[in-house]
């Protein structure tokens, strides 16, 4: 494949492809059709045809090629693939065009500091889990790093005092940054405020922008509710000290968060499981 695309990226043999795709053709006639020199010509069609594009066989004193459709449509197949997977429903390519929408609204209406300050964001989810399940899940760090990021970032440094003034200390990369080369994708600071164990968690938190600065404060209220069937987790967001560049932070909120949430889910249903 990597062949195949190297002849077909020049523009040269991208034109003798197409003269080929009409009929089969000599050297002669394709380098008076493509206004080349034949030398030249015969290079281009010497490496279409070691990369499978074409073939050829001599005729008298003529060599004429011919094109192999194979390949071609072995690569449009590829493409294809490549194009279906990037449109998959509900899949990164959907995220990523969601928060590019947002990003654009909130970069609009971010025109001077406390722009945002009073909006608000509720989530809810029923987890199949006890409230003292959930209740780890929220507070204690090795469980936290697991769910505490969307999709396509993970925690590489997490500090949670499950107490009230508690530090809060949450960085993260790109998911698939092992070995921490790449750029700090965020990092937020914090303190938690009121601890209610099984009951009601409070915390403010607040992402830094990358000269330092806070870029909002979040404060975020956790309630917690047993049901027949698990807990009922309550989540109120509220934003205050919003400056202007908050607005990139902000359009992911409720994109970014709600990733968080369904992998919270997901692990209090894996840990529920495993303890029956």
């Amino acid at each position: 494949m990597d062949a195949l695309l190297t002849a077909l990226a020049d523009p040269a043999r991208w034109r003798l492809v197409t003269l080929l795709a009409e009929r089969p053709r000599s050297v002669g006639v394709l380098a008076q059709l493509a206004d080349a020199r034949q030398p030249q010509t015969t290079k281009h069609l010497q490496t279409l045809e070691r990369a499978g594009v074409v073939t050829s066989h001599r005729t008298g004193q003529r060599r004429v090629y011919a094109l192999q459709p194979g390949p071609l449509r072995d690569l449009a197949a590829a493409i294809n693939r490549l194009a279906e997977t990037a449109e998959q429903r509900g899949g990164h390519r959907e995220t990523f065009d969601r928060y590019e929408r947002s990003l654009g609204a909130e970069r609009l209406a971010a025109d001077e500091a406390g722009w945002a300050d009073g909006r608000s964001f509720r989530f809810q989810r029923a987890l199949p889990g006890p409230p003292e399940l959930v209740w780890r899940h929220l507070t204690e760090t090795s469980l936290l790093a697991h769910w505490w990021t969307p999709d396509d970032l993970r925690v590489s440094e997490l500090v949670f005092e499950a107490r009230p003034g508690g530090r809060i200390i949450h960085e993260y990369r790109d998911v698939e940054d092992a070995d921490g080369s790449d750029l700090v994708v965020g990092r937020a600071e914090g303190t938690v405020g009121e601890v209610r164990p099984r009951e009601r968690l409070t915390y403010r938190n607040s992402p830094l922008l990358p000269g330092g600065g806070t870029a909002f404060t979040a404060h975020v209220d956790l309630g917690l509710r047993p049901t027949d069937t698990g807990t009922e987790l309550d989540v109120h967001w509220r934003i205050t000290d919003s400056t202007v560049d908050s607005a990139d932070f902000i359009a992911g909120i409720e994109i970014g968060f709600g990733q968080s949430l369904d992998k919270l889910t997901a692990a209090v249903a894996a840990d529920a499981r495993s303890t029956k």
